[in-house]
């Protein structure tokens, strides 16, 4: 208290004068309709500002929460998209009866650990099989596909990225839909190789690569990324395809693993298939 005393003593002519004008400047203001009012005009920008700012801090401290949120409400969207029925024509005498049933629901999670670097990357989901989450499902983004459930524990679940030497996704050409496989050679997390094109197919810069309707884990039509270059090396019959991946596997942060829901009946079918070469 001392100190403090001392310190106004020492500085008693300073604060004096800052005073004075403090209180000359409340008397021009008050005395002068053009300085009253550019004073409020001044005093009314500095609050909005103020304002402005507590609301942008307000917004930052639930933007993980609005996240989730969307990210729900793009699960339930994509699960009542057509692409997520299956479509069965029903013969009826003579009436064309065509039933949509569903075939695949969707349903969000977040990534809490993630790999790209390396030569066999995996994600870690926050969902398991307490939220019905099984090995094989598929799991994408919105940007595009992202890889395929793993290993399932009651509140987690693995998944083996795009960016791993065994992922091998079928894949098209969306423009005049010739399909191959999308393999990962390493190095690069934005690019994938499409393989299995023949050479004779009309293959273009920018063409857009898309899932294929063959496979039991993606939906058809789920975008992969974009072709950036494409050459037949001498003596192969196959276009080496270069494909940008749509999916930023190094920003990650919310995805949706997509259950197909006709999946065991469509492989229990397949799996009863017999080659006959005679």
């Amino acid at each position: 208290m001392k100190n403090l005393f001392l310190l106004l003593w020492r500085n008693n002519f300073t604060m004096a004068f800052i005073a004075l004008e403090v209180y000359c400047f409340y008397l021009i203001v008050q005395n002068n309709k053009f300085q009253n009012a550019s004073a409020l005009n001044a005093s009314n920008a500095i609050v909005a500002k103020s304002m402005e700012g507590v609301n942008y801090v307000k917004e930052y401290i639930h933007l993980k929460d609005d996240n989730a949120a969307l990210a729900a409400d793009n699960a339930r969207l994509r699960s009542s998209m057509k692409e997520a029925f299956y479509d069965k024509d029903t013969l009826l005498t003579t009436v064309n009866d065509t039933v949509n049933q569903q075939q695949y629901n969707y349903f969000t999670a977040k990534v809490i650990n993630n790999s790209v670097k390396r030569r066999n990357n995996y994600l870690t989901l926050d969902k398991g099989s307490i939220e019905g989450v099984k090995p094989e499902m598929a799991v994408i983004c919105s940007d595009g596909i992202v890889g395929i459930v793993q290993q399932v524990s009651p509140h987690f679940c693995t998944v083996m990225s795009v960016l791993h030497k065994k992922s091998s996704i079928s894949a098209k050409i969306k423009r005049n839909d010739f399909f191959g496989a999308l393999i990962w050679e390493g190095g690069s997390p934005f690019y994938a190789s499409l393989k299995e094109i023949d050479k004779t197919v009309p293959v273009q810069k920018g063409d857009t690569i898309i899932t294929t309707a063959f496979s039991s884990v993606f939906p058809e039509g789920i975008m992969i990324g974009r072709v950036t270059d494409s050459r037949v090396a001498a003596g192969s019959n196959f276009h080496d395809i270069e494909v940008k991946l749509s999916t930023q596997f190094q920003k990650l942060s919310h995805v949706y693993i997509v259950n197909n829901i006709l999946k065991e009946e469509q492989r229990s079918l397949e799996s009863n298939n017999k080659d006959d070469d005679h």
